[in-house]
């Protein structure tokens, strides 16, 4: 079965720790979410049908090691496992970012999982499948949308509860980025990075801030970064 897919783009890897390499997007379409802050809602519907063979073969062309998945949601598709394995045979380093809502159990070991976990600022929060994050191995990252200090109390307790720093390569703890308009759902209003940080340093959480890089090389509205 083909994959219906958003975009493909050649980038900087805006975010987790791999942030600042180059990086081949794979952005597929269709989200079962819609949270408040989204800044891809292009993805929910916008796309075109391709095989697995001939976007394997597009991403491999472009000679750069370490691909990402992501979407809308990646593992809405279930073809999507069949690419993973495909580019990881090719030698490529793959990275998934998930929302979470979706058991990941099939994604093939070998990949790397960036786990976004929905915090209540996006209002899909009720749609965690939290046994995704006793799911984690230790080469996978966790990342939290903060939007308010609601949405910090909520990531520092599951943090602590499950122990996620020893569990996980990263845990990060991401300031929401002001878009107003960009979700179909509402905009967002952005939170200081400062105030997130100040938050962290006060409470000794071993966890990364994370802020968007793309977003401060290019314009945030900006497709294809």
């Amino acid at each position: 079965m083909p994959l219906r897919v958003n975009e493909v783009f050649h980038s900087i890897q805006g975010e987790s720790t791999f942030a600042g390499e180059p990086c081949v997007f794979v952005r597929l379409t269709g989200c079962p979410l819609r949270c408040h802050y989204c800044d891809t809602a292009y993805a929910f519907r916008e796309g075109s049908q391709r095989s697995v063979e001939d976007l394997a073969a597009e991403v491999v062309a472009f000679g750069c090691p370490l691909v990402e998945i992501t979407g809308g949601e990646p593992l809405a598709q279930r073809e999507v496992h069949a690419l993973v394995a495909r580019l990881l045979d090719a030698g490529c380093r793959v990275l998934i970012e998930t929302s979470g809502a979706i058991d990941t159990t099939p994604v093939d070991p070998r990949a790397h999982i960036i786990l976004d976990v929905k915090t209540p600022g996006s209002g899909e929060s009720n749609r965690n499948d939290f046994g995704n994050i006793t799911r984690l191995r230790a080469h996978d990252e966790v990342k939290f949308v903060i939007t308010s200090r609601e949405d910090y109390e909520f990531a520092r307790a599951l943090t602590a509860e499950h122990s996620l720093p020893t569990r996980c390569r990263c845990v990060h703890f991401s300031p929401v980025h002001e878009q107003p308009g960009c979700s179909e759902v509402s905009g967002a209003r952005g939170l200081e990075p400062r105030v997130l940080a100040q938050w962290i340093l006060e409470d000794r959480l071993a966890v990364r801030v994370q802020l968007q890089m793309h977003k401060f090389i290019w314009d945030p509205a900006t497709r294809g970064v």
